[in-house]
Parts: structure tokens; C-alpha cells; sequence
């Protein structure tokens, strides 16, 4: 199969927008800025100095977090974690891993080549959200990466 140039598929451009809603999201907010290099977009500081609403975009992917107690939402605090795991294609998924973990990421699977023809890795920030980031390697049709999964897993 031929390599792509395309580190990030145009299917996962406009993917879903998780929406992360922690206890201490300024707290968040700052790592992500340093561990993934993260930009913000929008914040939306709550009278009590919770975070209503943010936003912050990882190279082309944005992602919405808040407080998870706050005038808006009302919802419980979260306890020992997240429901969630966070997927995001970027250009080096090397680098972000390696910055990451300077950072003070949880590496839980190193920079790899997947069957599935993108670059992995799965880190857990401090706040217990699993992060997979992927750069895109190669195209593959359906029945291929299905084949190489069988091959993969007897």
C-alpha cells in the first residue's frame, strides 16, 4: 500500500468534539497548553472562578472542557477520572508524545505503527483522561485493515 503525505485524514478533520467537563479545569487548561501544545480559543470564567466553557484546538482538532460543577451544567464532580478517551490525529505524533511526557504525561503506549495504518500513542494526563494521538501513515481500505487484524491477532 502506498504512504500517504497526509498526516491527518480529511474523515477525522471536522470529527466529534469531545467536550470534558473535570474539577480544576484552568488547572487543565494549563497543562494542555504545555503537554500538547494546546492553543485557547474561548474561555468562559464562571462568577465563582470555575470555568463555564472552553475551548482549545491541538493542531486542527478543538476540544470543549469546563468544570464539572458549575452555574451551567450543575453536573456532578467527577470521581477518580473520566468515561471518556480522547482521539486526535496530529503531523508528528513522535514529538507530541515526547513533549507530553516532559510534561509529566503517563506514556501507557509508546510511538508505534499500528495495523491499522497510523502512528499510536496513549498517554494519561494528571487528570486521568486517556489520550490516543495518530499520525496518519497510510490509506487502507476496510478490507485491509481487516485482514491485517486477523493476521494480527490469532
Amino acid at each position: 500500500m502506498p504512504v500517504t503525505t497526509t498526516a491527518v485524514p480529511e474523515t477525522y478533520r471536522n470529527a466529534v468534539v469531545a467536550h470534558i467537563m473535570i474539577d480544576g479545569a484552568a488547572a487543565a487548561l494549563d497543562f494542555y497548553t504545555e503537554a500538547f501544545g494546546a492553543k485557547e480559543l474561548f474561555r468562559l470564567d464562571g462568577p465563582d472562578g470555575r470555568i463555564v466553557h472552553a475551548e482549545v484546538r491541538i493542531q486542527d482538532s478543538t476540544i470543549m472542557l469546563g468544570d464539572a460543577e458549575g452555574p451551567v451544567f450543575g453536573a456532578p464532580t467527577l470521581l477518580g477520572g473520566t468515561t471518556v478517551g480522547l482521539h486526535v490525529f496530529v503531523d508528528d505524533v513522535d514529538a507530541l508524545a515526547q513533549r507530553a511526557v516532559a510534561a509529566g504525561v503517563e506514556l501507557l503506549q509508546p510511538p508505534a505503527d499500528q495495523f491499522h495504518g497510523d502512528r499510536t500513542a496513549v498517554l494519561r494526563d494528571p487528570f486521568g483522561h486517556v489520550w490516543v494521538f495518530l499520525t496518519h501513515l497510510e490509506d487502507l481500505t476496510p478490507d485491509e485493515v481487516a485482514r491485517r487484524a486477523r493476521e494480527l491477532f490469532r
